[in-house]
């Protein structure tokens, strides 16, 4: 399946994820959702979220220009809320998926889609 396929299929396909984007923690895009274009210093700052996941909270999450106030972070997940609205990033071996929910879609729908994505790539080795 190709990363994209990931994105379109599995991710947004779903119905549980509005937006999703898969970064290389070497940088770069690996494939993202239509117009969900992350810049590189947005892609840049999430990688690094995760070198020092308690960091996070005081400076939330920007993506796009929006900002997510994190309300959950460790070595593998970091999950913000704006609104009605959330971002879920999960950190895998070589990539992180980079989420965005959107009302009335809820955390605890969208969770288990994207974590459930990253177990999988996870155990094939990204």
């Amino acid at each position: 399946m190709s990363w994209q396929a990931y994105v379109d299929t599995n991710l947004v396909g779903s119905g549980k994820v509005s937006k999703a984007a898969i970064i290389g923690l070497q940088g770069g895009v690996w494939a993202s959702s239509a117009g969900y274009d992350i810049p590189a210093d947005e892609q840049k700052a999430i990688v690094n979220m995760f070198k020092d996941p308690s960091s996070a909270a005081a400076t939330g999450v920007k993506i796009l220009g929006n900002k997510f106030f994190v309300i959950n972070s460790n070595e593998r997940s970091i999950y913000g809320k704006k609104q009605a609205d959330g971002v879920i990033l999960v950190k895998t071996t070589q990539a992180i998926l980079v989420t965005e929910y959107q009302a009335p879609i809820q955390a605890g729908e969208s969770v288990p889609t994207v974590e459930g994505l990253a177990d999988y790539l996870i155990g094939v080795g990204y």
